[in-house]
């Protein structure tokens, strides 16, 4: 058990730059407050003290505004950002050093009582705001950009952007043992943008052979992904 609660604090130490010592962590982190009380009201869940195991949870919710179902399995060195928001249901399955930001969802959508919440897999990274919904799998080392709505399976090592969530396989793999958990969520492809400019470019690729080497109207493209138009009034 100690050694459970050493490895939870020293997950906010290695993932937060905000956190400064042991104390802070221990009386600052709500997330790490969920995660204690979850740990107790699943060992009551399993025991079939069901009524006491979410009235416990139901209490840690008020306090902190972080909702996790007794029935959720969670793996180690868990870590909940800021945590205000994150609803985690029944049937979800975290697995180990994963980190969720505030405002996340791992949702179901079915009314039947089956498996019906996500799975995250290890070394997942889920930003601020994403929602997570089914009985779906998102594989190891995975990030899930901020505001993204996943309802779609996604290998190992994947980006997901987007509302529904595009899926990116990253070239550079994190290996987790040998690296530094990636946390660099902010720094994500835009999948639409950079579609739009290869259509674009296509285009005027046509446009050239159509019309003898000139262009027609000019088309807008991004610039270091800013959209350049003309004035307009708002």
């Amino acid at each position: 058990m100690f050694k459970t609660i050493h490895d939870d604090i020293q997950s906010v130490l290695d993932r937060d730059p905000a956190a400064r010592s042991k104390l802070e962590v221990l009386l600052c982190y709500p997330g790490l407050h969920a995660i204690w009380t979850h740990r107790l009201t699943h060992r009551l869940w399993k025991m079939n003290f069901k009524l006491i195991a979410r009235w416990l949870s139901q209490i840690m919710r008020w306090l902190t505004g972080i909702e996790i179902h007794p029935g959720a399995i969670i793996g180690h060195n868990f870590f909940i950002d800021h945590g205000m928001g994150v609803v985690i249901g029944e049937t979800a399955e975290v697995g180990n050093n994963v980190t969720l930001y505030h405002g996340v969802t791992l949702g179901g959508t079915s009314l039947n009582k089956v498996k019906r919440h996500p799975t995250l897999e290890d070394d997942v990274v889920v930003g601020a705001g994403a929602k997570v919904l089914g009985a779906i799998t998102i594989g190891a080392n995975s990030r899930i950009g901020a505001n993204a709505v996943v309802v779609k399976s996604a290998p190992p090592d994947s980006v997901i952007v987007g509302v529904p969530g595009q899926v990116v396989v990253r070239e550079h793999r994190i290996h987790a043992l040998h690296e530094k958990a990636d946390l660099e969520h902010g720094n994500l492809p835009d999948t639409i943008s950079e579609t739009l400019t290869a259509l674009i470019a296509h285009v005027e690729t046509l446009e050239k052979r159509i019309n003898g080497g000139s262009y027609g109207p000019a088309l807008h493209t991004p610039d270091h992904g800013v959209w350049h138009w003309g004035d307009f009034s708002i």
